[in-house]
């Protein structure tokens, strides 16, 4: 039968639905590995007694150098897209890292996690994205439940790490909008460039003194697991979620990151933070199982 007629019975559009229901699926399953990969960020920044810009440096070099054999031959376009993508990820990485070093682990991955409400506001004129109401709702709640971490006693010396982690929300928010600028093209080639940036921002705070034996051990697990790996699986999935999804399923991240510091640092979450972890959890689970179901898939743009 004639592939027009396919169409015509509306045959070939209910099989491209399912193909995307099908791929958003996988897109999820990859989301939520990501975020697990990048949950031991805090536990590993932590165990690098190193300047923080030199953590970072490294880390992303050694990102790097493993995207860039996983792609063998990147393809840099130099686009708006490609480029302010690459800065806003770098700014991102430099600026958690800071954070890190600087504030509570749970401090710092949960104001970074400020990020979807940018992707919210800015998606629709950059992007053409829609914002649904039930996306207003379930950023609501994850906000809400976010803010319940600022009625626990913050740090006072940690001002510092607090701001750094609102900054690299915003960029993290501006990578994700770069990233779906960029849904028909290669989109590794912007981590890997954001990677090169920091490394080479790092090199300059390397020198006067160097991470022990353990530090270097937990600086390659950051370099290959948390951010190599991770990106790679990253960039596979927001080919095919929203910028939404792609920025709300791996707010676990912010409930595993602290957990990992506290059962083997001894980095305690205050109580107002765990009831706030619980809100975002069920927020998001919540959301990704309506995403998941058939026909509910937020549309993308041609």
């Amino acid at each position: 039968m004639p592939a027009k007629h396919y169409a015509s019975n509306g045959y070939g559009k209910d099989v491209k639905t399912l193909m995307d229901d099908a791929n958003r699926k996988k897109a999820l399953l990859l989301l939520i590995a990501t975020a697990i990969l990048w949950s031991t960020g805090g536990l590993l920044i932590k165990s690098v007694n190193w300047n923080p810009l030199a953590i970072s440096g490294m880390r992303s070099a050694i990102a790097a150098v493993l995207i860039l054999l996983y792609m063998r031959r990147p393809r840099f376009v130099w686009s708006a897209a490609q480029i302010g993508g690459a800065v806003a990820y770098a700014a991102t990485v430099i600026l958690f890292v800071t954070a890190t070093k600087l504030t509570t682990a749970a401090n710092a991955i949960l104001l970074q996690y400020t990020g979807p409400i940018w992707v919210a506001i800015f998606g629709k004129s950059f992007l053409g994205e829609k914002t649904t109401r039930t996306d207003w709702l379930m950023i609501g709640a994850v906000l809400a439940g976010m803010a319940l971490f600022f009625l626990d006693k913050l740090s006072s010396g940690g001002v510092a790490g607090n701001i750094a982690a609102i900054g690299a929300g915003l960029a993290f928010g501006w990578f994700i909008l770069f990233m779906r600028k960029q849904k028909d093209q290669s989109t590794l080639e912007t981590p890997l460039l954001g990677n090169i940036i920091a490394a080479v921002i790092g090199i300059p705070f390397m020198f006067g003194s160097a991470p022990e034996l353990a530090g270097w051990a937990a600086l390659a697990a950051l370099g290959v697991v948390q951010l190599g790996l991770s990106y790679i699986l990253f960039a596979a999935a927001v080919k095919h979620a929203s910028a939404l999804d792609s920025i709300l399923v791996p707010t676990i991240e912010p409930l595993l990151n602290p957990i990992w510091v506290f059962i083997l640092i001894g980095e305690r979450p205050g109580p107002w933070a765990l009831v706030g972890g619980a809100i975002v959890l069920v927020s998001v689970t919540a959301r990704s199982m309506l995403m998941a179901r058939p026909g509910t898939a937020v549309p993308l743009p041609d």
